[in-house]
Formats: C-alpha cells, structure tokens, sequence
C-alpha cells in the first residue's frame, strides 16, 4: 500500500473523490495499470515460502501444532517468514493391535513468531468397548493450541549454541461418550490445558535437529481418558525429546520419545490403567514445501491394560498440505 500511495502522489494532476472515474483516455488509462495492484494488496502477505528450508516448518503432530508427530518443536508451522501468514492443514490414522485414532486439523502461522492450530481426534475403543459393555465406543477430543517464538533462530543461530525456543498452550476438551460416567467415579474431568516449552537446535552441518519440549500435564492418555483422577489431580513436568536427520533435500527420519503423567493409577480399577510412555521411529517424505507425508512406527504401550495387556503397536500416517 506505501508503493501504491506513492504512485497516486506521484501523479501530476491531481486524484479526486468525485474524478475517481475520469473522462479523460489518459484518467482511465491510470486506473488500468493501477487496478492490478489494488487486487494483489490484500494477499501479498501470503506465504510465498521462499525464506524458509524445506522441512523447517515440521509437520503436523496429532495434537495439531507443528514438530514431530507425537511431540510439538519450537518451530512455527508452514513456510511463512517475516510480514508472511502461512497455513497448514493435516489428516493423520494410526491403527493398533485393539484401537484407531483419527485426526485432522488446521493451522495459520504469523511469520515465524506464532501459530494457532485447531485439531480434531477420534479414538475407535474397540473390542475394550464391547468389554466394558459399550460396543461401539469412540472418544472425542477438540484441541485448540498456540505458540509463541520467545527467542533464537533454528536456520539463523545454526553456528551458534542458541536454540529456537517457544512457549505453548493446549487447550483440550475431550466426549467419553457412554463412558463418561465411569470417568466421573474415577475423578477425571472432561477438560484440561496443557502448557510446554520446547527448544529446537538445528546444526545444519551435520543435517540433524534436536529438540527438548517440557511438558506440564495431567491429561490421561493425551486426554482422551480425561485430566487428572482419583490418584492425582496436580500436573507434572514431563519431558519430551525429538531428534530428525536429513537424509536429502527431500527425507527425513527420526525418532521421538513422550512421557505420559499416569494419573489414574491406582484407581478404584487397581493398575488396570495404569500409562505407558510413547515412542515412535520416523520418516518424512517432502516433494516440495506445499506437501509432506509421514510414516511412523508407533509403541503406545499397554493402553488400559488389565484388558489389553499387550502393547498397542501400529503404523502411523499422515499427510500436511502448507501454503
């Protein structure tokens, strides 16, 4: 808008309200190499993606903010750079032994200073459903994230010790369903947030990036068994670690590890809930900066196990589309 003003100031005859459509072949003639440029002002501060590494920008995790698959980076989403909003949007399916997750969700990115994502989840109960004499269980989980870059630069202070860090928020809302009684007995709430710090190091000479995320949480299962319990209803600090290599311009794989806070166990259940760790082995595939895929190899641990005492193991997969 400061070039266009200055264009129209530029001008010797004078632009007025009541000549906005001159008669003048001359008057027109300047609306016409104008008009172009009043249609592009209101999306050039879209991303155009050109600042940024391919793969800088993560990938969507389940929880809908962007690092890892399982744990967020202090990295924002998308490819957007200074005065830039980008989006992302992301489709994830990870089916075990006894269970399915479903997720989906959006993000936009203010440059590389913040981001809001908003993600979906549907957990399949599976045979444990009909167990518990609710066939046909599935529980529901809206969350609602964003996080600020509080310092450092991944690409930029690569030569240096400095890391990217970033504050985060997790707003989460989770629907048992026909379970939700049981949760009540069990002294777990239906709603919760959880707040992390993440510090995102990249060393661009050895094509490797580590990140260190600590978490304050009380989410059972990630939330979809509810915040807190009848064992603890206090947060605890828990660490998160991710590490990728850059294989090439275009793959990745890496590995991530999750603790879990486990505040259901014991219950009135006795151990029969007690939670495991997460972790999973990955690899990412990106053509070009507008689509990712990622494969996964995932270990939930034993997920309810007094009813399901072997370990939920399965293959992880989801796609993001950024712009």
């Amino acid at each position: 808008m400061p070039l266009l003003t200055s264009m129209l100031l530029s001008t010797r005859s004078p632009w007025r309200p009541r000549s906005f459509w001159p008669a003048s072949v001359m008057a027109r003639q300047r609306v016409r190499r104008l008009l172009p440029l009043l249609l592009a002002a209101p999306v050039a501060c879209l991303a155009q993606g050109q600042g940024k590494l391919l793969l800088t920008g993560g990938v969507s995790s389940i929880d809908g903010a962007a690092g890892g698959g399982l744990t967020p980076w202090a990295l924002t989403g998308s490819y957007a750079t200074a005065g830039e909003i980008g989006a992302t949007a992301f489709a994830t399916r990870l089916p075990t032994r006894d269970y399915g997750l479903t997720g989906y969700g959006a993000l936009i990115a203010w440059g590389e200073r913040a981001e809001l994502s908003i993600a979906k989840q549907d957990f399949s109960a599976g045979s444990t459903g009909a167990a518990l004499g609710l066939p046909g269980l599935r529980l529901k989980q809206t969350l609602i994230s964003a996080k600020v870059r509080l310092g450092g630069d991944a690409v930029l202070d690569a030569d240096t010790w400095l890391p990217q860090v970033a504050l985060g928020v997790e707003i989460k809302r989770m629907d048992g369903g026909g379970l939700n009684p049981t949760l009540s007995v069990l002294g777990a709430k239906r709603h919760g947030v959880d707040v992390y710090l993440s510090a995102t190091k990249l060393f661009l000479g050895q094509s490797t990036l580590v990140n260190l995320t600590l978490r304050a949480s009380r989410a059972n299962q990630n939330g979809l068994l509810g915040f807190g319990g009848s064992a603890s209803d206090r947060y605890s600090l828990l660490p998160e670690v991710s590490v990728a290599y850059l294989l090439n311009r275009h793959w990745a794989i890496g590995a991530e590890y999750r603790m879990k806070p486990d505040k259901l166990n014991p219950s009135v259940l006795g151990d029969a809930l007690r939670e495991d760790d997460w972790k999973d082995v990955f690899i990412v595939w990106a053509p070009n900066k507008h689509v990712s895929l990622t494969a996964a190899y995932v270990d939930l641990g034993r997920i309810v196990p007094g009813l399901q005492p072997r370990r939920q193991q399965g293959v992880y997969g989801s796609i993001q589309l950024a712009y």
